[in-house]
């Protein structure tokens, strides 16, 4: 289990603001994260990379370090607890399934990315040359296991979006529409940020 994290005002202002993008596989999240990350010229942090780098040091696939992963919590808690210490020290954009649950105290702004579920599959097989019905299990699995996991650690049903300042459903939309609904809100929470810090 995380520590609860508080700041204060002065600590808050010390550091770059912190823009989490969450959503699950295939949403777009860690595209609008990276554009979002240069064209601000903050930094970029992936929780779901941590998690692919831990599965390639194993040799094994995502899948059996989520099975991994359900009967050893101390995965999570380290990729939790990295990710939480990075916005605390360095701010910026931060990118993972459910980092906007961990980092819930310290976002300045919480953004949801979603699609349909069949429009997450087909993007995810589209850049990875798979299968389509295997891409589908094997995402199935990993949300159906991030979930429990999730609930099984904190308490925290990630399907209720509250916690969120904004929900973006991509289905229809194309990639620079999503991204400038995402950059005027950031953009906005900047201008509020910079402000506190005069």
């Amino acid at each position: 289990m995380l520590d609860r994290v508080t700041e204060n005002e002065s600590e808050r202002r010390s550091r770059n603001p912190v823009i989490v993008i969450s959503g699950p596989p295939g949403s777009g999240k860690t595209t609008y994260a990276k554009r979002l990350s240069s064209d601000l010229s903050l930094p970029y942090y992936s929780a779901g990379q941590i998690f692919r780098e831990i599965a390639k040091s194993k040799g094994i696939s995502l899948i059996e370090l989520s099975q991994i992963a359900e009967r050893n919590s101390s995965i999570d808690v380290l990729i939790d607890r990295t990710t939480l210490e990075r916005a605390v020290n360095k701010g910026g954009v931060i990118e993972g399934h459910l980092s906007a649950f961990v980092l819930a105290d310290l976002a300045d702004l919480s953004i949801y990315i979603n699609a349909p579920l069949d429009t997450r599959i087909k993007r995810i097989a589209g850049r990875e040359t798979r299968e389509f019905l295997d891409i589908l299990r094997e995402t199935l699995a990993r949300e159906e296991s991030q979930y429990m996991r999730f609930m099984a650690l904190y308490g925290v049903d990630t399907n209720i979006l509250e916690k969120f300042d904004i929900v973006i459903n991509t289905e229809g939309l194309d990639i620079d529409t999503v991204y400038s609904i995402i950059r005027r809100s950031v953009e906005n929470i900047l201008g509020k940020f910079k402000m506190g810090q005069q």
